[in-house]
């Protein structure tokens, strides 16, 4: 029977991956239960496939019509029934799901003492203090999916912690890497979507060419390995071989390597810690590589990646308010009401108006969120 899988955000990128990783392993894992948002098309392929015990579905028309079509499945919706998936008997929660709407099934899934994978860097983010305390209270572990923290999980097993000196975690640039100010003015969606190295959904593409995405994630790797922001890095690295690098105290660097695979450090969170064989996947050649590059990272070029240290800096519900209005931001680009640029400049003049609240609770992080999110849209007035 192997581990039992419960999968938020079956049907985005990177549960998609999961889906393969628990395909090509069938006596290794099960998908127990998955939650699938609005694409039934897909939805209906992974039933049929895997015959899962629960689905959760954001509308409760597509969980009635599917409970007609797959009566020995049950069905739930909604944000309520996001929690009742997470909760559902299993060994390990994927949270692969896009937004803060990870943040509540994760902290009810970690009372339970469950392993979870996270790949949804939004929970992290508005979060990490209250995910962190909470696994450790009740003993969950937290295995990150991200390639960078994947990397430095890895670079960092079997050294003691407090010998790092160091985190360091590579960049691709995103679609503009080589791209001034100037040029970024009237980038198109079409445009801000093309990534060259990597295949991920729309959001976090975006997220990416605006390096959001880096500052997210430096966030996280103070959250998980609680370093302090002067001891993070981030190095433009163009050919996302290296994922991340680890500094030690005698000057040594441990770094993960790969091919741009996100099955990689997914399937090493679903197995930890122990590694399965991937026979068909594409190995890394160095030879046939030849040239790895490097580049300082430019905080004045990429200014939302300064804005995410400023956030991580501050501190409290900084961070969320940070996370939120890229989040608003993002939708009104995807939708062609503001210019890519207006991006960072919105989550700017979010945290400009926000006065942070230290070690908030859930329900300061929530109203914040929502709050920041509503000063969004009102700027657009």
């Amino acid at each position: 029977m192997g581990k039992k899988i419960i999968l938020l955000g079956a049907t985005g990128s990177i549960g998609v991956q999961t889906i393969d990783i628990i395909r090509e392993h069938p006596e290794q894992f099960s998908l127990t239960g998955f939650s699938a948002g609005r694409n039934m098309e897909l939805a209906r392929k992974i039933i049929k496939e895997f015959e899962p015990e629960i689905v959760c579905v954001q509308n409760e028309q597509d969980a009635e019509a599917l409970s007609r079509e797959f009566p020995r499945t049950a069905f739930v919706f909604g944000g309520r029934g996001l929690i009742e998936t997470a909760v559902y008997d299993a060994d390990v929660l994927v949270n692969a799901v896009i937004g803060s709407v990870g943040l509540e099934p994760t902290l009810e899934a970690i009372k339970l003492g469950r392993t979870i994978a996270i790949a949804n860097k939004e929970t992290l983010v508005t979060a990490g203090h209250l995910v962190m305390e909470s696994a450790k209270r009740y003993g969950a572990e937290i295995l990150p999916v991200d390639s960078e923290h994947s990397a430095l999980f890895q670079s960092l097993n079997g050294e003691k912690l407090e010998q790092a000196t160091k985190l360091i975690l590579t960049a691709s640039g995103g679609s503009f890497r080589d791209s001034n100010r100037d040029q970024l003015k009237d980038v198109t969606v079409k445009e801000a979507l093309d990534h060259p190295n990597w295949s991920m959904g729309a959001k976090i593409t975006i997220d990416s060419a605006t390096m959001v995405n880096k500052g997210l994630e430096v966030i996280e790797a103070n959250v998980l390995f609680d370093f302090a922001y002067d001891d993070i890095e981030v190095l433009l690295h163009r050919e996302s071989i290296i994922h991340s690098m680890v500094e030690f105290q005698d000057t040594s660097v441990m770094a993960q390597l790969g091919t741009p695979d996100m099955r990689v450090p997914i399937q090493y969170a679903l197995t930890f810690p122990d590694r399965l064989p991937r026979p068909n996947a594409k190995r890394l050649n160095l030879a046939e590589i030849g040239k790895l590059h490097f580049r300082e990272m430019d905080y004045v070029r990429f200014r939302a990646l300064q804005l995410a240290f400023d956030a991580g800096r501050t501190g409290g519900t900084m961070t969320t308010v940070l996370n939120a209005a890229n989040e608003q931001a993002v939708a009104l680009f995807l939708d062609g009401r503001i210019k890519f640029l207006q991006i960072e400049e919105i989550i700017e003049r979010a945290m400009d108006a926000h006065n942070p609240i230290l070690s908030p609770d859930l329900e300061t992080i929530l109203h914040v969120d929502s709050e920041t999110r509503k000063t969004v849209l009102n700027m657009l007035k």
